[in-house]
């Protein structure tokens, strides 16, 4: 009996080894739970903040938790290599996130899935931040569907992933 392996393309192992090895700049987002404890929020905010000092551009979006983190970190870093990517309208953000958001200096609104559920406008906001990245941190419970998903699609794109499980 013959079983199949499904082993990873030479070319995707190396594209990946190119991107961990790549000296300079890169394109990293970071994702994750909007509910999250405090001590979590810090040491995200710190791996931003030195990532970004680093010379790294950082993309993410607004929600709390998770990406209020990196936002927090980049924007003491260097908040020119910040890019946050928002699921729907600022209006339609978190009220405790809005005030911090409108100091992004690269601040991405999409109006048009302010119709939408969150889940469904989120999905669609990360597809479009994975498109951007050549890394993805994420940071997730493993009952989260969404981010779950967004770590499988930058895997299929050939994006270097790191996911973090908080559980």
């Amino acid at each position: 009996m013959t079983q199949s392996v499904n082993l990873p393309k030479v070319d995707d192992f190396l594209q990946e080894l190119a991107t961990i090895q790549q000296k300079g700049s890169k394109r990293v987002a970071i994702l994750g739970s909007r509910h999250i404890p405090w001590t979590h929020q810090h040491l995200i905010e710190l791996l931003s903040y030195a990532m970004v000092l680093g010379g790294d551009r950082l993309i993410t979006s607004g929600a709390t938790g998770t990406n209020f983190a990196a936002i927090r970190g980049a924007m003491r870093a260097n908040p020119d290599l910040l890019t946050v990517i928002l699921p729907q309208s600022l209006e339609r953000q978190p009220y405790e996130s809005r005030e911090q958001l409108e100091n992004v200096i690269h601040l991405i609104e999409h109006t048009e899935n302010d119709h939408l559920p969150l889940a469904e406008a989120s999905a669609i906001c990360n597809q479009e931040i994975i498109s951007k990245c050549q890394q993805l941190i994420c940071f997730a419970y493993h009952d989260s569907q969404t981010l779950l998903k967004t770590c499988q699609d930058a895997e299929e794109q050939s994006k270097v992933v790191t996911l973090f499980y908080f559980d």
